[in-house]
């Protein structure tokens, strides 16, 4: 799945957390994005990048410290732990079915090499993946529109508060 969707799930799902305030939400972006981390061993060469993309961040151990690493730094710590354990958990359904065919990942990873994929899944460009990213904006400008808030609250408030004032004043049905 597109790392772009997994960032706005993240979000979203955070403005449905009432006790959420700013920081909270950017975490729910990191939570839900943050095990795509392992996509660097492109670094190393597309070999590394096949042997350990959907190995090194897409598992149990690493939704536990990076969920509890976030839920530290969080007001409703029990709260925002669940969230971000879930959040890194939604990463890895999307991914096991919009990531393409060939794809698994090692959840019990470094305990067990064993691999959890499924023969359901769509490629990494295609309908699917782009509808979903769609919806995802809709849903987006309709938070911003409904909430007065956007993704970018938290790391950059005065960009937040001008493009909420942009689509309010571009909001359809309003005056010039």
């Amino acid at each position: 799945m597109h790392v772009q969707t997994h960032i706005l799930s993240g979000w979203l799902a955070g403005n449905l957390v009432p006790a959420f305030g700013p920081r909270e939400r950017f975490f729910c972006m990191l939570a839900a994005s943050l095990s795509d981390l392992d996509g660097l061993s492109l670094l190393g060469g597309w070999e590394c990048y096949y042997d350990y993309h959907h190995v090194l961040a897409h598992n149990l151990p690493f939704a536990v410290v990076l969920a509890g690493g976030l839920a530290f730094f969080s007001q409703s710590r029990v709260t925002a732990f669940i969230v971000y354990f879930l959040l890194a958990h939604l990463h890895l359904l999307l991914d096991l079915f919009g990531s393409g065919e060939g794809w698994y990942f090692e959840y019990l990873w470094p305990f067990s090499r064993l691999r959890v994929g499924t023969g359901y899944a769509w490629e990494f460009y295609s309908w699917q993946n782009l509808t979903a990213g769609a919806l995802l904006i809709v849903l987006t400008v309709l938070v911003v529109y409904w909430k007065k808030r956007t993704f970018l609250e938290y790391p950059m408030p005065k960009l937040d508060r001008e493009l909420v004032a942009w689509f309010e004043a571009h909001r359809p049905g309003s005056v010039p």
